[in-house]
């Protein structure tokens, strides 16, 4: 993992990580984590991905809503071309999420990386809380966002490190938004004050940063919100 940057501040309440992508997800979890009164550090991820806007909404959002620091860092996946997400060669799916299958866009092991990353932070800086914005209701079927490999990571977070095992903290990986629908999503990104228009959740954007309107994650964040029965400044007709 290379090409690290970071911008850093100092608080003085306990820290968290969230990894934040710039989507409407960890934007969320960024508000969340705000809210509780933790010092956010965040976390975002460069690692060839074809939608690269959303690491210039991450850092929008970052600033915005004061996170003490925010890193970026360079990943550099072993087999790039596994993911319509890091190969332009191939198509990302606009035919709407098939029930029960893993779509082309699936990263191998992304959040398992990302979240190895943010714990490697996490211990040194003091923090025991990990944010991230897995969802396990309206999303592509991801197998790492689902609740048992969380809770799976955070045990051996937990069995794997000095502060866990001699140090008498224990690491928590936290998805507040694990059993929301993207409505609920939305409604509480609402509540929270989030400024939707600095988010970023399709796969393809265009030129203009504008949303297909037409990929998995475009669908899922347009039922979001038409159930929250609020308008999305970013709406883009399918």
């Amino acid at each position: 993992m290379t090409g690290e940057t970071s911008t850093e501040s100092s608080g003085r309440s306990a820290p968290a990580i969230v990894l934040l992508s710039g989507g409407l997800d960890s934007a969320t979890c960024l508000l969340i984590a705000l809210r509780e009164g933790f010092r956010v550090h965040a976390l975002s991820f460069d690692y060839g991905q074809r939608h690269r806007l959303e690491l210039d909404r991450a850092a929008a959002l970052a600033r915005r809503y004061g996170a003490a620091g925010h890193r970026i860092v360079r990943v550099e996946l072993p087999h790039a071309g596994a993911s319509a997400l890091t190969n332009e060669a191939l198509a990302v799916p606009t035919d709407g999420p098939r029930a029960g299958t893993i779509p082309i866009t699936y990263v191998p092991a992304r959040n398992t990386l990302f979240l190895a990353f943010a714990v490697a932070w996490a211990e040194p800086l003091g923090a025991d809380d990990v944010f991230l914005g897995a969802n396990a209701l309206d999303y592509s079927g991801y197998p790492d966002c689902r609740p048992e490999f969380l809770e799976a990571f955070e045990r051996m977070a937990n069995l794997g490190t000095r502060a866990g095992v001699e140090g008498g903290r224990r690491l928590h990986v936290r998805a507040p938004l694990l059993r929301m629908t993207k409505g609920q999503i939305v409604a509480e990104a609402a509540r929270l004050g989030l400024d939707f228009s600095l988010t970023s959740s399709c796969y393809e954007p265009g030129a203009d940063g504008g949303p297909c309107g037409r990929c998995d994650s475009c669908f899922f964040r347009r039922k979001g919100f038409a159930e929250a029965g609020i308008a999305d400044p970013l709406a883009a007709a399918p």
